[in-house]
């Protein structure tokens, strides 16, 4: 009995330790709008304008100017992250600028995330079947990964008919709004989670992003049908957002080790499930490419959600140099993407040996 009592008090005064360290953070890195909307009005700018480039040229011109609106792009998307961390007074107008300015477009508007993403970082769901964003993808074989990357393909039409199909059906028939809203209307890893109907004033929230959603949809479907949106446009659009997609889930599968089988997991325990891909200074700059907005501090986030993306690289260079060398915090460290791709593809080879009859 006293070794639990001792053991709860340790547990307690490490969170209550780290809490108290978060604080700290938070209040000497606050969120900064010009660095936000900075970044954001870059992205989308450049994202945009090669992408109408690539929609009215031929040849290398066309691939390269496609190759740069998907980078520029993916990265002005992944500010889903940040809104569901930030509070709307942060950084006034940011979740509606981005909304018309990426999420519309992209038809993934920010009720994807925000509200979802916050059940990821509660400690009891982290990890168990009720979080949208993780699964034992480390028990899985590599035949069901493969499945679940490849079925992204066909994600930019699903959520064609979604906007453009349930959101005017949902409105005359309650139980196709119920269903779209609960099992179509979410980013997950995890296929089984359901997620609870908005309420209040987010409810209202929601119903505005779906309508200017299907107005998106239905614009796109009469300025083809007139002739002033060549189809050619379409199918750029269809390869853009399929390609963030897919770029984003080979992301998704470096940032965690994804070995948990569904239990409650400790806070540190979380933390070491996840992972910092920090390398060499000179892969740095690529390793960003691919895990933009501060998600190659992945690990991190976990330790500390509340901070701005922005303040990341910093807080964890401090850490690296204050921490013992023994710090647990040390092993989240993946020197680069692919290095977390194959401690992974490592890991399903190891589960599919031990599961072998």
């Amino acid at each position: 009995m006293l070794a639990r009592c001792m053991a709860a008090a340790a547990k307690q005064s490490s969170e209550t330790s780290l809490d108290a360290l978060e604080r700290e953070y938070v209040a000497s890195h606050k969120p900064r709008p010009a660095v936000y909307w900075g970044d954001l009005l870059v992205c989308v700018a450049l994202g945009w304008s090669a992408f109408a480039l690539a929609v009215a040229s031929w040849g290398p011109v066309a691939w390269i100017a496609f190759a740069v609106a998907v980078l520029a792009l993916y990265r002005a998307a992944l500010f889903i992250h940040e809104l569901a961390h930030l509070s709307a007074r942060a950084v006034p107008g940011f979740t509606l600028g981005w909304d018309l300015l990426a999420g519309f477009p992209l038809l993934a508007p920010s009720l994807m995330y925000v509200g979802s993403h916050g059940e990821h970082h509660k400690a009891h769901l982290f990890g168990t079947a009720e979080d949208p964003e993780y699964a034992p993808i480390a028990h899985w074989s590599f035949a069901r990964i493969l499945d679940a990357t490849l079925g992204l393909l066909l994600v930019p039409a699903a959520l064609i008919v979604r906007w453009g199909a349930l959101v005017p059906l949902g409105l005359v028939i309650p139980p196709v709004r119920a269903f779209a809203r609960e099992r179509l209307s979410t980013l997950v890893i995890n296929a089984a989670y359901e997620r609870k109907p908005p309420l209040g004033k987010l409810a209202k929230r929601w119903r505005n992003e779906e309508l200017a959603c299907a107005l998106v949809v239905w614009s796109a479907g009469a300025a083809l049908a007139l002739g002033t949106l060549p189809l050619r446009a379409l199918a750029l659009w269809y390869a853009l957002l399929a390609s963030i997609l897919m770029i984003n889930h080979v992301r998704t599968l470096g940032a965690h080790r994804y070995e948990n089988d569904g239990a409650v997991m400790s806070r540190d325990a979380q933390v070491a499930d996840s992972l910092n891909l920090w390398g060499p200074a000179w892969l740095r700059p690529f390793t960003a490419l691919a895990a933009p907005v501060g998600l190659r501090f992945h690990a991190l986030h976990h330790l500390f959600p509340t901070l701005p993306y922005h303040a990341l690289g910093a807080v964890h260079r401090r850490l690296m140099r204050e921490l013992p060398v023994d710090a647990s915090y040390r092993s989240t460290e993946a020197p680069a993407l692919a290095s977390a791709l194959r401690d992974l593809a490592a890991r399903v080879a190891r589960s599919a040996q031990h599961a072998a009859p």
